[in-house]
C-alpha cells in the first residue's frame, strides 16, 4: 500500500524528520510518499502547505511553536478529515508541567548561533583537520581518538560526533607502521573499532570497484585481512583501550556507544576533582 506524509516544520525539519524516520522502519510493505515542507514561518507559507496537503490526502505531522500557525493548520485538517498530529506538543506539556513555566514559543532555538553553535563548527574542523592520522601534534586536543584498520567506517564516525560538538581524530592501523604514542595522552578517550575479516574483505571490494582501482590483492586478501584484523585487536589489548565490533552496527549506533563511554570518562574525571 502506498502513502502520503506530510511533515510540516517552523524550523529546518531535522526533528521531525528524524523522529518519521525513526518510526517508519517499524512498518515494512508500506510504500510511503513524503512531502518535506520546512522553515514554514508566515500565512502566505502556511496556506501553500494546506494546498499541498490537500492535493495529495496523507497524515500530517507537525512541529509548530506557533499558536496561530499550529491552530490554523489543525483548523484546516479537521474541516477535512485529515489526521494531524504535534509531535512536540506532548514533551512540551511534559517539560512545562514539570519546570513550572510555559515555553517561549520560538522556532528554531535550537539552530541559534550560541556557543554549542561555534562548539560543533570548531569540532568538524578538527575532524577534518585530524583525519586518517594527519595533525599528530594536536591529538592531546582531541575528546576521542578512534582507531581501527582500513573501512571500518572512523571518518564517518569522526564527522557524525563532530556534529554533537565532539572533537574526534582518527588513526589507522597499518600492520607493520609505527603508530604514534598513545599512552601519553591523558585526555582523548581511545576507542578501537573493529570488524569481521568477510564484512571488511566485501566492502573493500566494493570500494576498489567504486574507484575502479587496481590495487594488490593483499588489501582483500582473506588471510592477509584477517591476520590484520587480528594484530589490530592486539594492539587494542596492549593499549588498554575501548573496543567496539562495528561489524553490523551503524555509524549512529558506534557514535552513540562513544559518546556513552565519553560521558563515563568525564563523569569519573570530575568524580576524582572532587
Amino acid at each position: 500500500m502506498s502513502f502520503h506524509i506530510h511533515l510540516v516544520s517552523d524550523s529546518t525539519g531535522e526533528t521531525i524528520e528524524a523522529l518519521t524516520r525513526a518510526c517508519l522502519v517499524q512498518y515494512e510493505g508500506v510504500e510511503i510518499t513524503k512531502h518535506n515542507w520546512n522553515l514554514v514561518r508566515s500565512p502566505r507559507l502556511l496556506q501553500t502547505v494546506l494546498e499541498g496537503i490537500q492535493n495529495n490526502y496523507g497524515l500530517v505531522l507537525y512541529t509548530f511553536v506557533d499558536e496561530s500557525q499550529r491552530t490554523m493548520l489543525e483548523n484546516f485538517c479537521l474541516a477535512h478529515n485529515i489526521p494531524c498530529i504535534s509531535v512536540l506538543r506532548p514533551v512540551l506539556r511534559g517539560m512545562s508541567a514539570f519546570f513550572g513555566q510555559d515555553p517561549a514559543h520560538k522556532p528554531g532555538q535550537q539552530h541559534m548561533l550560541d556557543s554549542d553553535y561555534f562548539a560543533r563548527i570548531d569540532a568538524m574542523d578538527f575532524a577534518l583537520a585530524q583525519d586518517d592520522g594527519n595533525g599528530e601534534e594536536r591529538l592531546q586536543e582531541a575528546d576521542v581518538i578512534i582507531l581501527g584498520v582500513s573501512r571500518t567506517s572512523k571518518t564517518p564516525t569522526c564527522i557524525y560526533l563532530a556534529g554533537r560538538g565532539v572533537r574526534a581524530a582518527n588513526i589507522p592501523f597499518i600492520p607493520g607502521h609505527t603508530m604514534p604514542d598513545l599512552l601519553k595522552l591523558e585526555k582523548p578517550l581511545i576507542v578501537g573499532l573493529t570488524k569481521d575479516a568477510d564484512s571488511l574483505i566485501a566492502i573493500r571490494r566494493n570500494r576498489l570497484l567504486l574507484l575502479k582501482e587496481e590495487r594488490g590483492t593483499d588489501y582483500i586478501d582473506p588471510e592477509i585481512v584477517r591476520a590484520e584484523v587480528l594484530e589490530a585487536r592486539r594492539f587494542f589489548a596492549r593499549l588498554g583501550c575501548q573496543v567496539i565490533d562495528v561489524s553490523r552496527r551503524s555509524i549512529e549506533e558506534t557514535s552513540a556507544e562513544i559518546l556513552m563511554l565519553l560521558a563515563r570518562k568525564n563523569e569519573k574525571s570530575e568524580g576524582a576533582k572532587l
